[in-house]
């Protein structure tokens, strides 16, 4: 009699699922667009990655290429080469987020205290608008004002002094790369934390007055304790990115005379897989970057969820 009853169970359950899938078919049929897309775009792809286990020729094909096993992962561990470009890519993302993270949360702060709302209306507007610009656009107008002839060189050489090579001197293309790279992005990034700090009882600031605290202790114990869990993540999550220093900024903006220094893994993937036609060994870099930025995203979860009590999935 048991027996029966549980091999009634699993039917009675599937027949429950059944009827619920049916009922909701219509909202079922919305995923479909959606599933196909990621099977094409996402998943069938991923058949390529074999390329970077074999020695690829265009012209025979993936399957027909030959396989070569572990060769190009050794390759690019004992090149210095690689070695070089992925100290780079760490240093550069790391002064990113030492120099560039803080800005983006005091502009918040800041731009809360603004009382008048047409100037408050006004900086969001100027200071969100270069996140729009491409870096093809953003970087043009970054090299008019830093570049051999540009509009600080102009002045420089007008007052009889010499010109500043920010482009090609090694010490301060990566000071020009953070600046420009917090200039374009700070503004857009305040908003995530401005959302924080409208999320935060104002009858703590009330409280605060009625006890005498003055603004800026008000911002120490209330504003900030009530942004931590935000800035939390937000760093937490940076630093799970730590291998992506921006590819679209440093192709535009970079040249031979700094490669030492400004070449990343993102622009010698591009320079040996698309330039070169080694695509074997530009998939294999990107695998090494795909695990470990897998790996990464995987443990900011788990410092989130042990700091914050939440995680991201």
């Amino acid at each position: 009699m048991l027996e029966a009853k549980l091999d009634r169970q699993p039917r009675r359950q599937l027949s429950v699922l059944m009827k619920t899938v049916w009922r909701y078919r219509f909202m079922y049929l919305l995923f479909i667009p959606a599933i196909i897309y990621f099977v094409v775009f996402a998943y069938i792809p991923f058949y390529g990655l074999t390329i970077a286990f074999k020695k690829y020729m265009a012209f025979k094909g993936i399957a027909a290429s030959p396989w070569v096993g572990w060769d190009n992962f050794h390759y690019i561990f004992s090149s210095d080469k690689f070695l070089a470009v992925l100290k780079n890519t760490i240093i550069i993302h790391m002064y990113g987020l030492i120099f560039g993270f803080p800005i983006p949360i005091l502009f918040a702060i800041m731009l809360n205290e603004v009382k008048a709302l047409w100037f408050k209306k006004t900086i969001q507007t100027v200071t969100y608008f270069p996140h729009f610009l491409s870096w093809i656009v953003f970087a043009g107008i970054a090299i008019n004002f830093v570049g051999p002839t540009g509009i600080i060189n102009t002045i420089l050489t007008n007052a009889g002094m010499n010109p500043i090579q920010f482009l090609t001197d090694t010490h301060l293309f990566r000071p020009v790369l953070i600046v420009t790279g917090i200039i374009k992005e700070f503004g857009w990034g305040a908003i995530i934390y401005l959302a924080a700090i409208t999320g935060i009882d104002p009858e703590l600031y009330e409280a605060a007055r009625v006890d005498g605290a003055k603004r800026m202790r008000q911002i120490w114990h209330i504003t900030l304790p009530g942004m931590r869990p935000i800035i939390v993540l937000m760093f937490v999550l940076n630093l799970a990115s730590l291998l992506d220093a921006g590819f679209d900024q440093v192709f535009n903006m970079y040249n031979p005379s700094v490669y030492d220094v400004a070449d990343i893994i993102d622009t010698y993937v591009y320079r040996i897989g698309i330039l070169s036609n080694d695509y074997s060994l530009a998939t294999a870099v990107g695998i090494f970057k795909g695990v470990i930025s897998c790996v990464l995203i995987i443990s900011a979860n788990s410092m989130v969820k042990k700091w914050e009590g939440r995680s991201l999935w």
